[in-house]
């Protein structure tokens, strides 16, 4: 079944009506401290949401955890909430992925609505029915597939953000362009972030959850197709963990992505002959937007570790999504620690 998304200039009309399609005895509304300060006053008088109970845990996907999740648990125990509450996921990606799993699993499973306040939670996290958190030092280890009833993007939300976080969802449309086509790529790496067009965001925001809706809906449960939506991830990860571990202030979700489509593109040349230019503009578009990631030779063992605890492995071997072309996808691709170091060294060039 296709995910219902709603793209709304008039978010209470929309949230109510929304409401009114799901069976509700009691309205939960889950933020981080982020979005309750941010977005939440845009919502807090509307008339369906005024017997709702906020639920506010702490921001950042350094808290996307088990501990987080028991918050949102206990919550609902202690208001009394039935397998007919609704849970209403308001933030970014660490709040409808954890919200999500929270709803999935609580009575075994209430209703939930995502939405999505930043980019990166548009065009990934609150599309497509992966829920979960992060456990024992690995990135969405435990979590479920499960819809929600629908998703709505309100687009001034965008405004609220700043660019690092526009640019960490930019990476996930980004990938969604080098697995569709070229023209959706070329719109991408030619949009100028200097003097952005939001009406023109919005267009390819659009354009991206179409392309991700197709994949997902083709394969709900990640069997095949939707593994092409992993490009990038192996190796970005990866780079997220170690970063979580290393810096006093974590790269996001999509910067890592983007290092990681820079290790991967790579690959993709290496093995399937990806055209050299058009890696080296998808290459330099990140370089100039994105930077790169501080690591030395020394870090490449932990890298190389981390990447063994990806859900995509099996038969003890590394396994990577590679393209052969803008749309040419090759799913679980084997990769060897030599072809791996490689990579790393191809991401550490200046």
């Amino acid at each position: 079944m296709e995910q219902k998304i709603l793209t709304t200039n008039n978010l209470e009309l929309t949230l109510t009506e929304a409401i009114s399609e799901c069976e509700h005895e009691r309205i939960f509304v889950l933020t981080d401290e982020t979005t309750r300060n941010v977005c939440w006053p845009v919502m807090k008088d509307f008339l369906a949401l005024r017997d709702a109970k906020l639920i506010t845990i702490p921001p950042t996907d350094a808290n996307k955890n088990l501990h987080s999740l028991s918050q949102v648990w206990e919550t609902l125990a202690a208001e009394h909430a039935t397998r007919h509450a609704l849970l209403i996921n308001l933030g970014g990606g660490m709040v409808t992925d954890l919200g999500g799993f929270a709803a999935s699993t609580y009575k075994r499973g209430i209703d939930f609505i995502n939405v999505p306040t930043t980019l990166l939670a548009m065009v990934d996290a609150s599309v497509g029915g992966k829920t979960g958190i992060n456990f024992y030092g690995v990135k969405n280890e435990v979590g479920v597939f499960n819809n929600a009833q629908c998703v709505i993007f309100y687009m001034p939300f965008l405004k609220t953000l700043d660019r690092q976080n526009l640019l960490s969802g930019y990476a996930e449309m980004i990938k969604h362009g080098l697995i569709d086509r070229e023209r959706t790529w070329a719109e991408l790496l030619n949009f100028d972030w200097r003097d952005a067009d939001w009406d023109r965001l919005g267009q390819m925001v659009t354009t991206s959850v179409r392309v991700k809706q197709a994949i997902v809906k083709a394969d709900p449960h990640e069997r095949r197709q939707r593994k092409a939506l992993n490009l990038g991830h192996t190796f970005g990860h990866a780079f997220e963990e170690f970063s979580l571990r290393h810096d006093r202030k974590p790269i996001l979700h999509g910067y890592a992505v983007a290092y990681g489509l820079v290790a991967e593109l790579y690959l993709s040349a290496v093995r399937y002959q990806f055209p050299n230019e058009l890696l080296h503009q998808t290459v330099g578009f990140i370089r100039e937007h994105y930077g790169m990631l501080s690591f030395t030779c020394d870090d490449y063992p932990e890298l190389i570790e981390l990447m063994r605890h990806d859900k995509k492995n099996h038969d003890g071997q590394i396994i990577t999504t590679l393209l052969a072309d803008i749309g040419d996808v090759r799913l679980d691709q084997s990769v060897s620690e030599e072809e791996i170091k490689e990579a790393l060294d191809f991401c550490r060039e200046g």
